[in-house]
C-alpha cells in the first residue's frame, strides 16, 4: 500500500529568548490511504507541534526542516515545508484537515455552526453560491449526525454541548471530502459516553471516506479502539512503532512498557496506589545525552548515555529506539 504522508527527518525548532528549543526531532512517519496512525506520548512530547507543522499552522519564530510528502493527485511530488502558502492554502482544509482539541476555541463564537462550515466550503469552491455551500453544511452535519440539524446549524456554539461542537468541528473538518484527517486529542475534554460515540462516528466516516487519519492523544485506550499502527512519542522522538497489536501485546521501550503499566484496568488493585513512571518528562533545552528516557528507566545501562539509539527493527513492522530491551548492546 502506497504513502499517503511520508514525514523524513523532520526537525521543528521554536527561537526563544532564551535561546532555541528543538521539539521535534528527527521524526519518520508514513501513512497510508485509508490508514489511521495513532501518536501517544505525555504531554509537551512533541505530538501536536508534529500535527501543526504538517498543516503549517506553526508560530512564525518555529523553523521547520525535513521533508513532509503528499502523494495526493493534485499535489503530488510536492514538499509541504517549502511550497508556497498560497498553495498551502489549498491543501490545508480541502485535502488535509484538521480537528482540534478544543473546539469551544476552535470555532467562532459570533458565528452560526451552520454558516462557519459553509465558510469552509466557500473558502476551496469560491464558485459555489450561498445556498449551495450552506446545503453542504447541513449535508455534512447530518453526516456526524446531529439531531435536528437543519435547526442546530443556526444556533451559536455555545447553545450546543461538547459533544455536538465537537461534531461540528468533524463536520467543518470533512465537509471538503479530504484525503488526510488530523484529529489532535477530540475525545479528551468530553464524557465517556460521548466519547465513545465519537469514536465511532469517525471509525464510520473514515470506513465511508477511505480517509487517512492521524489521531493524537496520550489515552492509550482511545489509541487502541482506533488506530492500525501506533507511534510513541517521548522528548520529541519516535521511540517506539509498530501496528497496534504488537506495540500493545509486546512493547518493547521502557517508555511504552511504563505508559502501558499505568493504565488502570478491571483487574487493578484498587487498595494500591496506580503504577507510574519514576521522574518527569527532561526539559526539551536540557536533554540528558543519549536516550532521552534513560534517567527514568529502571532498565538503564552506562551505554544509554553514550548516544541516541537509532530505531532498531524488533519484527515486521515494529522498531524500538533501545539498546537494552533489543538486546543490541555495545
Amino acid at each position: 500500500m502506497s504513502a499517503l504522508l511520508t514525514i523524513r527527518d523532520l526537525n521543528v525548532h521554536f527561537a526563544t529568548a532564551t535561546g532555541s528549543v528543538h521539539a521535534v526531532r528527527d521524526v519518520d512517519l508514513t501513512i497510508a490511504q485509508g490508514e489511521a496512525l495513532g501518536l501517544v506520548g505525555e504531554s509537551g512530547s512533541g505530538k501536536s507541534v508534529t500535527s501543526l507543522a504538517i498543516m503549517r499552522l506553526l508560530a512564525p519564530q518555529a523553523t521547520i526542516s525535513g521533508t513532509i510528502e503528499f502523494a495526493s493527485q493534485e499535489f503530488a511530488g510536492q514538499q509541504l515545508t517549502t511550497v508556497p502558502e498560497a498553495e498551502m492554502r489549498k491543501v490545508r482544509g480541502s485535502r488535509i484537515a484538521m480537528i482540534f482539541q478544543e473546539p469551544m476555541t476552535a470555532l467562532n463564537p459570533v458565528m452560526r455552526v451552520g454558516e462557519q462550515i459553509a465558510e469552509a466550503v466557500r473558502a476551496h469552491h469560491p464558485d459555489t453560491t450561498r445556498q449551495g455551500a450552506w446545503a453542504a453544511a447541513l449535508d455534512a452535519m447530518r453526516e456526524v449526525a446531529i439531531p435536528e440539524h437543519d435547526r442546530r446549524a443556526r444556533d451559536y456554539p455555545h447553545q450546543l454541548s461538547g459533544g455536538m461542537r465537537q461534531r461540528v468541528m468533524i463536520a467543518m473538518a470533512l465537509v471538503n471530502r479530504p484525503q488526510l484527517l488530523i484529529a489532535d486529542e477530540p475525545t479528551t475534554a468530553l464524557d465517556v459516553t460521548i466519547q465513545a460515540q465519537i469514536l465511532e462516528l469517525l471509525r464510520e466516516l473514515r470506513s465511508k471516506f477511505n480517509l487517512a487519519m492521524l489521531f493524537i492523544s496520550h489515552d492509550l485506550g482511545v489509541v487502541a479502539q482506533i488506530a492500525d499502527r501506533v507511534g510513541v512519542m517521548y522528548a520529541g522522538r519516535i521511540v517506539e512503532t509498530g501496528s497496534v497489536k504488537q506495540v500493545f501485546a509486546d512493547p518493547m521501550h521502557p517508555y511504552t512498557r511504563g505508559l502501558l503499566q499505568a493504565v488502570p484496568s478491571l483487574k487493578t488493585d484498587r487498595l494500591q496506589p496506580l503504577r507510574t513512571i519514576d521522574g518527569s518528562v527532561p526539559s526539551l533545552n536540557a536533554l540528558p545525552p543519549g536516550c532521552s528516557f534513560s534517567p527514568r528507566c529502571g532498565l538503564r545501562v552506562p551505554a544509554c548515555n553514550e548516544q541516541v539509539p537509532p530505531l532498531i527493527p524488533v519484527g515486521e513492522g515494529h522498531a524500538a529506539r533501545c539498546i537494552v530491551t533489543t538486546a543490541v548492546l555495545p
